[in-house]
C-alpha cells in the first residue's frame, strides 16, 4: 500500500482510494467497484466534496423512517463495506436494524469476507450467506436474499445500489432509501427517500441524527417523514450544484477555480 502523506491536499481522497485496493486484494470489494468509486468521486467534486442542506434533510428523514420501521435492513455491498463498515455496524444498532450482504457479482466466498468484515467491527447476525428467497423481477444474483431479513423487509437502506434492485423492491411494496452521489441515477429517482452525499458523510450524519431522533415521539418522525419530498429534493440538489458549478466558473474567470482539484 502506498503511504499517504498526511499534508498532501487530497489525502483523504488518495486514503479512500488506497482502502478500496486493499479491500478489493482481500476479497472483499469487487474490481468493479473501482469503477463505481471512480465515478462517485468524480461527481462528488461537482457537490464540492460536503453534504449539501439537501442531503442533511434528507438523511433526517431516512432516519425518521428507519426509526418507525417495523423491520428495518441495511443491505450491504462492497464498497459499503469497505468505506463505512463501523458506520453501518453503529447505524444499524441506534436503528435496530438488521444487516444483509448483497451483491451483484455474487461468490459464497466475498459474502463470508464481509461477514466476517463486519463481525469485527461488532456486528451481529449479518444475514446474506444462505440466501433462501428470490426478489420478483431480478435475474441477476442481487435477487438472492434472506427470508429473515430483506425479503420479509419493511424498510431497506441501500447505499451505493442498483437502480434494477431499488425499482424491484419498491415494487415490492417496500420503503427504499437510497444513497447515491448521482441525483440522476434511477435509483436516486425510484427510491422513496434519496440522499445523495458520499456514504462517508451520509452515515455518520445518520448516525448523530438518530442519537438525536431516538427519542423523538412517534407522531413527530412521521411528521417529519410525511413533510419530506423527494422529488423536490432531488430537484433542490440539482439547482445546488449547477449554483456551485457557475461560481465556481465565475471566480474561475478571475484567475481562480473553486473547482480545482488538483
Amino acid at each position: 500500500m502506498t503511504e499517504i502523506p498526511k499534508n498532501h491536499p487530497r489525502y483523504e481522497s488518495l486514503s479512500l482510494r488506497e482502502e478500496i485496493t486493499r479491500c478489493v486484494e482481500a476479497g472483499i470489494t469487487s474490481r468493479q467497484g473501482l469503477i463505481a468509486h471512480g465515478r462517485g468521486e468524480a461527481i462528488d467534486y461537482l457537490i464540492g466534496e460536503k453534504s449539501l442542506p439537501t442531503a442533511l434533510e434528507a438523511e433526517d428523514a431516512a432516519v425518521a423512517l428507519l426509526l418507525t420501521a417495523e423491520r428495518p435492513v441495511i443491505s450491504v455491498n462492497g464498497n459499503t463495506a469497505a468505506l463505512a463498515p463501523k458506520g453501518i455496524v453503529e447505524l444499524a444498532e441506534l436503528v435496530d436494524a438488521k444487516i444483509e450482504v448483497n451483491l451483484f457479482h455474487r461468490t459464497e466466498e466475498r459474502i463470508a469476507k464481509i461477514k466476517e468484515h463486519l463481525e469485527s467491527y461488532g456486528a451481529r447476525g449479518v444475514l446474506g450467506l444462505e440466501p433462501n428467497e428470490v426478489i420478483p423481477g431480478l435475474s441477476s444474483e442481487r435477487a438472492k436474499v434472506s427470508r429473515e431479513g430483506i425479503f420479509s423487509a419493511d424498510t431497506v437502506l441501500v447505499p451505493l445500489e442498483d437502480g434494477d434492485r431499488c425499482e424491484a423492491l419498491v415494487a415490492m411494496g417496500k420503503k427504499v432509501i437510497a444513497i447515491d452521489i448521482n441525483p440522476f441515477s434511477r435509483t436516486s429517482r425510484m427510491a422513496h427517500i434519496s440522499i445523495v452525499d458520499n456514504v462517508i458523510r451520509a452515515i455518520p450524519n445518520m448516525i448523530k441524527s438518530a442519537n438525536e431522533l431516538k427519542y423523538t415521539r412517534v407522531i413527530d418522525l412521521l411528521f417529519m417523514i410525511e413533510c419530506f419530498e423527494n422529488k423536490k429534493n432531488l430537484k433542490s440538489t440539482v439547482e445546488e450544484i449547477k449554483r456551485g458549478l457557475d461560481e465556481g466558473r465565475l471566480e474561475e474567470s478571475q484567475g481562480y477555480s473553486k473547482l480545482s482539484i488538483w
